[in-house]
């Protein structure tokens, strides 16, 4: 069985006009309906059960980026998530730790 992985999503979208700041929080919307999880305002993640599953999903966010706006997308494997850092001030914050379970619906 192949190893899961981190899908991480990071996007710069313009928001200097009302209708533009519409479709940023569209889009935050959207990758939160679709399973991922706020890291920072402009950073989403998810936890998936393999490379493979990414595939669709990457699909639909390609088709979904806003016409002014720079998506990256990463992969990262459980070991690169858990061996990175999270400072908060001063303070060090442990990684997230994987899900026990996946939910498939």
């Amino acid at each position: 069985m192949a190893d899961p992985v981190w899908l991480l999503v990071m996007f710069d979208l313009p928001v200097l006009e009302k209708e533009q700041r519409r479709e940023a929080n569209a889009y935050r919307k959207l990758l939160l309906n679709r399973g991922f999880s706020r890291v920072q305002l402009s950073v989403y993640c998810r936890y998936m059960i393999n490379a493979t599953a990414t595939l669709p999903i990457i699909e639909y966010l390609k088709s979904t980026v806003p016409d002014e706006g720079y998506v990256r997308i990463l992969q990262l494997s459980d070991r690169q998530w858990s061996k990175g850092w999270h400072l908060y001030g001063d303070k060090y914050i442990p990684p997230e730790e994987a899900p026990e379970q996946l939910l498939l619906f």
